[in-house]
């Protein structure tokens, strides 16, 4: 119980911390007189240095241990956070956040990395569906104390109460987690480390589940950096408040990534995130209108689809990855962070030349392809033996 709790809020932690600026992006652009595209990049940056940093953390909770590597980096997030709560300058915010997304790589790869070990492998799908519920909260947590702080005071004073959020967590997260049991130190010798990589991508399966997890991440953040724009304009128009607000969506995730793991159970980890997939495109299509009673439910149904699609994808790393299983981890995040920072900055492209149509077709074409993954995916036959 204290461990699953511990790793909820880590994802709680990392999740709030890293959108916490999803709702203010059209507040930086006024503040510091940037395009949507520039402001994104306080998204971008963090995402890309945290998948980036996710090559070094994922090996070296492999030699170190995990929980050591996990609290270090959810103490070091916080503290950038708050650092950059003080900055008056849009170069200092955008050091603060690559700084925040190199730290929070340390809790990603490790946190599911340590489910892997830890839990039998019967109950790894429901478990790591509870850790991503953890970061659906976190990203509700984080983009709605930002939207509404920032509506009321300013984009500084609802960054420091995230920060002074995420160290809280990072306390409770260093007390609750026990100690692992089935950690096996691996050395981290560079020739060994090559080794393992090449082992990763010699999978049939693995390397397609690190573009599933690039064009998850990338569609996700494409969809939420642009819609906080778009409902700012007419004919919604709507207030910084409300549109922080309408992040309750990501709720929909603490149902639908536990549902998901027990779903894999039934029908098979290819069925359920195919399903997950059309879930979003569905949710997709219906952002295509302009009245908030159907735009809302299309937000819950995209949001549920990639909570359900992370979880499946996800715990099928741990479960097909037989060997430096933090290096596995670290190479689907590693893609699935650089979606965040490539997808996201370029859907600002296509949100000033096309509008919303634009920024749709975009992303719709990347689900078409995470599809066709899955759909290949579903047809490699199971592993039925992992070396622990």
């Amino acid at each position: 119980m204290h461990a699953t709790l511990a790793l909820f809020c880590a994802g709680l932690s990392t999740f709030a911390v890293l959108y916490c600026v999803q709702p203010v992006l059209p507040v930086f652009s006024q503040s510091f007189h940037l395009t949507p595209a520039q402001s994104s990049l306080s998204l971008s940056v963090t995402t890309v240095m945290m998948a980036l940093g996710l090559l070094v953390t994922g090996p070296l909770s492999d030699a170190i241990g995990r929980k050591s590597v996990m609290s270090v980096s959810l103490l070091l997030a916080a503290c950038f956070t708050l650092l950059c709560a003080t900055m008056s300058s849009w170069e200092g915010v955008l050091a603060m956040r690559a700084l925040t997304g190199l730290a929070l790589s340390g809790v990603a790869a490790v946190a599911m990395t340590w489910l892997s070990e830890e839990l039998h492998p019967v109950f790894l799908s429901f478990s790591m569906g509870l850790y991503i519920s953890g970061n659906s909260i976190g990203g509700l947590v984080g983009r709605l104390s930002t939207g509404m702080l920032a509506d009321h005071f300013s984009w500084n004073v609802s960054l420091f109460v995230v920060g002074l959020f995420a160290l809280t967590a990072a306390g409770l997260f260093f007390r609750l987690l026990p100690p692992s049991q089935h950690f096996r130190a691996s050395s981290l010798r560079p020739h060994q480390l090559l080794v393992n990589f090449m082992f990763q991508w010699r999978d049939t399966g693995l390397p397609m589940l690190f573009l599933v997890g690039f064009i998850l991440m990338g569609s996700f953040v494409t969809l939420f950096n642009y819609v906080s724009f778009r409902f700012l304009a007419a004919p919604f128009s709507l207030s910084q408040t409300v549109v922080g607000l309408l992040s309750v969506v990501y709720l929909t995730g603490t149902y639908s990534s536990p549902k998901a793991g027990v779903m894999t159970a039934r029908y098979g980890r290819g069925v359920v995130l195919m399903a997950s997939l059309l879930l979003m495109l569905a949710g997709l299509i219906a952002t295509q209108f302009t009245t908030l009673l159907l735009v809302l439910p299309g937000l819950m149904l995209f949001a549920a689809g990639f909570f359900a699609a992370h979880s499946v994808a996800s715990s099928w790393v741990g479960h097909r990855a037989r060997r430096a299983r933090g290096q596995a981890s670290s190479l689907y995040l590693f893609f699935y962070y650089l979606g965040s920072s490539v997808a996201g900055t370029l859907g600002g492209v296509f949100w000033h030349g096309y509008g919303w149509a634009g920024v749709s077709a975009f992303i719709a074409v990347m689900l078409l392809g995470g599809l066709w993954l899955a759909n290949k995916l579903r047809q490699i036959p199971v592993l039925v033996k992992k070396v622990r």
